[in-house]
């Protein structure tokens, strides 16, 4: 039996590579950090790059590689973008096409890959607290959700804020909020809590990404900014190619969780 949970990330990669570990990656080699991914061609790249710097929240950057490098030099330094993400999407002018475990032959030599922080990371100070994390309790992906909250515009990147969703009680989701409020590189504090129609979502029951989750009698939707940003806003700015990480399917990377804590 895999677990998962007490492995190293540069075990886990080596299982993704095999693809011997296929599904999501939250509660993966806890510890380390988790990262989104998103490949652009390099005449698309500055213009993602001003992106993510105007929208810090959603798309906190952790490492960007040199134009045709696969390797993260900064997060993970042997590991192959590539081949070590369980499961990838490829978007070609603005439309999902494929979803593939190896973007080997889609990479080319002017590819840029940019890594992004992921809430995943958060999680196991959430859970070293005693607060629920309720899909990794049910064994689901995360869900996800568009709203109705628009990105800062950046050259022909446009869209929507997606984000996550955890439920709580009321005094578990201000404990949430002192907690992650400590980790802005991968995504920080939530952007709302308990009234999604304020963000634009009317049926929690029905998440555009990942799977639905149990909300019990007194808990609150907690929602926090999400790194699957990129992917809705490849579907309205139609970059020619975009690859990123499918949903859930996250980069695990070598740095820890401690040292994107900013207390």
């Amino acid at each position: 039996m895999i677990h998962a949970d007490q492995m190293s990330a540069s075990q886990i990669r080596e299982l993704i590579r095999k693809q011997e570990i296929t599904g999501p990656t939250a509660g993966m080699a806890n510890g380390f950090a988790q990262a989104n991914l998103v490949v652009l061609k390099k005449d698309c790249a500055f213009d993602f790059l001003l992106f993510c710097q105007r929208n810090p929240k959603p798309c906190p950057l952790l490492d960007v590689t040199d134009p045709g490098c696969f390797h993260p030099k900064k997060i993970a330094e042997k590991a192959d973008i590539r081949k070590d993400l369980p499961k990838y999407r490829i978007y070609k002018e603005g439309i999902f096409t494929e979803e593939t475990t190896d973007i080997t032959e889609y990479w080319e030599n002017d590819m840029v890959a940019f890594l992004l922080g992921c809430s995943f990371t958060f999680e196991t100070a959430l859970l070293a607290n005693g607060l629920p994390v309720r899909h990794i309790e049910e064994h689901k992906n995360v869900p996800m959700y568009k709203t109705n909250v628009s990105c800062e515009k950046a050259g022909i990147f446009d869209g929507p804020m997606v984000v996550s969703m955890r439920p709580m009680l009321p005094k578990e989701a201000i404990r949430a909020t002192q907690i992650t409020t400590r980790f802005p590189a991968v995504h920080g504090a939530p952007i709302q809590i308990g009234e999604p129609g304020q963000i634009g979502i009317t049926d929690l029951s029905e998440p555009d990404f990942g799977e639905a989750v149990t909300i019990r009698e007194g808990e609150v939707p907690v929602f926090w900014a999400c790194g699957v940003t990129p992917q809705a806003v490849a579907l309205q700015s139609k970059p020619p190619l975009m690859i990123t990480h499918a949903p859930g399917h996250m980069f695990i990377s070598d740095i820890r969780d401690e040292d994107l804590s900013v207390l």
